[in-house]
């Protein structure tokens, strides 16, 4: 309990320093970098990396699962492709919070 309690006081501290740092303007420099936009790449390609991840596995389950009951296909094959939607509308939700941010 003694170590939350540390762990809780120390990351407090940190936020209340913090604050002057972000207070802080960039001056206006004609070669500024536009970190938004970096970190929006870095932020689409995770989400569709992981995403990819996620429709692989899905279909890996439905392969398997139709191998082992041939009989029940269209019950598997309307699970996979409203799993397969879900995991692609993350993805593109990811992409609109982007263009909002960046744009």
């Amino acid at each position: 309990m003694r170590k939350f309690v540390m762990l809780m006081f120390v990351m407090m501290m940190a936020s209340v320093l913090a604050v002057p740092a972000f207070a802080q303007t960039g001056g206006g420099a004609a070669g500024s970098t536009n970190w938004v936009a970096i970190t929006s790449g870095f932020a689409i390609a995770i989400a569709a990396g992981l995403a990819a991840q996620g429709q692989g596995r899905t279909a890996s389950a439905a392969c398997e699962a139709l191998g082992r009951n041939p009989a029940a296909r269209a019950g598997i094959q309307v699970a996979l492709i409203l799993g397969l939607a879900f995991i692609e509308s993350l993805v593109l939700f990811t992409l609109v919070i982007i263009f909002v941010k960046v744009l």
